[in-house]
């Protein structure tokens, strides 16, 4: 499994252009903001949920997202969904409760969970995630982001919670 720092190297070596912000750790979007300070772009909740026949999904949304999971879930087909346990959350993504964000599925070796990625996002010009730790979060160009995921062998799917669709999908 990946840690921050292999991650951050992964991204130079690659010569992706992208900023490091140090904070306190940040659990909750209320600690993200009070505590992050002023980083540029577009910052995000990420939620990990699981379904009854154990399917996986990863859903970043914009952090003021009023997010219905049980109408998500329905839009998307999902099934019934809801949050995964913190166990999952290391077997599948290797990271630890409030760590979560898309660079974790390159811990996902075997594609196991399936990424959306909210329209509001995707429309941003930067992006903002932790890097598998929360105390740093990554800026980059949301385009590069994307590259750099479907580099990595990840399918994202970009989707509206409003109109509860599919826009497009990558990878």
């Amino acid at each position: 499994m990946l840690n921050s720092d292999q991650l951050i190297n992964i991204l130079k070596e690659k010569k992706y252009d992208f900023e490091i912000h140090k904070h306190e750790a940040l659990f909750t979007v209320e600690d993200s903001n009070k505590l992050r300070g002023v980083i540029k772009g577009s910052h995000s909740k990420n939620l990990f949920l699981k379904n009854k026949k154990n399917n996986f999904y990863l859903i970043s949304c914009e952090e003021h997202d009023q997010i219905n999971l049980k109408i998500i879930s329905k839009s998307l087909n999902l099934g019934n969904t809801s949050f995964a346990r913190e166990e999952y959350l290391n077997e599948y993504l290797g990271v630890k409760t409030g760590s979560v964000s898309p660079f974790a599925l390159l811990n996902d070796q075997k594609n196991d969970v399936i990424f959306y990625l909210e329209k509001t996002l995707y429309e941003s010009e930067l992006l903002n995630f932790h890097p598998l730790i929360n105390t740093l979060t990554i800026t980059m160009l949301t385009q590069k982001f994307i590259e750099f995921m479907i580099e990595n062998k990840k399918k994202i799917h970009i989707f509206s919670s409003i109109e509860g669709v599919i826009l497009k999908s990558y990878g």
